[in-house]
């Protein structure tokens, strides 16, 4: 069989050995781990791998990803990251658990409850200063009040979300007042907080450097367990694959050309004026690949090539003049955007090496 182009090749070996190192490695401290599979596109055969490795809970941030996977018969507790009002019903029929901040949507998940004979959890996102999601401290007493009168409703923990959208840095200080937090709700109300979820994958240099993590007892990994790295300096973490998903293009172009276009330089088909290096004549590399199919900045790589520049179809490659000939396949790493893109466009194939199943785009 003609192997199928482009492609993104993925190791479940490897996802299963990092989602094992990362769960030891955290349980030693009492820290269960959510794998985190939305990059993936809620792959059920990647979920699986994650739950064979030792994860607890499969968590994604959209629904229909949850339902692909319990159709395809994972079976674990669902967590949803993003909880919507206007899929309040789908919530409570799909998912186990949902992080929530508002108390217009928990009133309307306790509704669809009531409907269904279903006890709903909520974990509730405190703001930790990122500026994503959450509850700001000082008003979480009244919240949890007003969550506590509403019925077929359960509150089984807090969480807070770093280094994400405004980057801070989920340090000792940090993980110190989400654990005071935890301490001072379960004083003021009557309710045990089971999971107390100090962060993702940015987490990983707390929690080495920590030898006491007080109440964080969970952290949501994904890019730790699918690309074997911390998120803070995107550092390999000692121990992980950092190879499981390669991604394969084909060269439909190999010349030598100028290195500065010939001619008067106006915007491009993005809008944008480009400058030049001249570098003289060399050998450029063209891959059936472009900006719809995947995020051109998350990819490396592999060999001697370098990226110059890319459009809606073509990526360009500087091959410095090492033969790369029409038809040769072109491998690249990928960083977390890289994946996330190459695992939601239609127009790549998803291959599990081991394995002979196969995603067609």
């Amino acid at each position: 069989m003609k192997a199928l182009l482009p492609r993104i090749e993925i190791s479940l070996s490897q996802i299963r050995h990092n989602a094992r190192i990362l769960s030891e490695l955290h349980g030693k401290k009492g820290i269960s781990l959510m794998g985190v599979t939305k990059a993936t596109l809620g792959d059920p055969a990647i979920a699986k791998a994650m739950i064979q490795g030792g994860v607890k809970f499969i968590a994604d941030s959209r629904l229909e990803n949850i339902k692909k996977m319990k159709k395809a018969g994972i079976l674990t507790q669902f967590v949803l990251l993003r909880t919507a009002l206007s899929q309040a019903e789908a919530v409570v029929r799909n998912v186990d658990i949902s992080l929530n901040t508002e108390l217009k949507t928990v009133r309307e998940l306790s509704r669809y409850a009531q409907i269904y004979h279903r006890i709903h959890q909520i974990i509730i996102m405190v703001e930790m200063g990122d500026l994503r999601e959450g509850i700001l401290p000082c008003d979480l007493s009244q919240f949890i009040k007003e969550v506590l009168g509403l019925p077929n409703i359960k509150i089984i923990g807090i969480g807070c979300n770093l280094a994400c959208y405004g980057g801070i840095k989920p340090d000792t200080k940090k993980m110190g007042e989400l654990s005071t937090l935890a301490d001072t709700i379960e004083k003021e109300f009557p309710i045990n907080l089971e999971i107390i979820s100090g962060g993702n994958s940015a987490n990983y240099e707390w929690s080495e450097s920590t030898p006491q993590v007080g109440r964080i007892n969970n952290l949501r990994l994904g890019e730790s367990i699918l690309l074997g790295c911390e998120t803070l300096n995107r550092k390999a973490i000692p121990g992980l694959y950092t190879s499981a998903f390669k991604l394969i293009a084909e060269a439909i172009e190999s010349k030598e050309k100028p290195s500065v276009p010939f001619g008067e330089i106006c915007q491009n088909a993005f809008g944008v004026v480009p400058t030049f290096r001249d570098r003289g004549i060399h050998r450029r590399v063209i891959i059936a690949l472009g900006r719809q199919d995947i995020l051109v900045s998350g990819l490396s790589p592999n060999n001697d090539l370098e990226i110059l520049g890319s459009s809606s179809d073509h990526v360009v490659l500087d091959s410095h003049n090492n033969a790369c000939e029409v038809g040769s396949e072109v491998k690249f790493n990928l960083d977390y955007g890289g994946l996330l893109s190459a695992m939601t466009s239609p127009f790549i194939t998803k291959q599990f090496i081991g394995s002979s199943y196969i995603v067609a785009a």
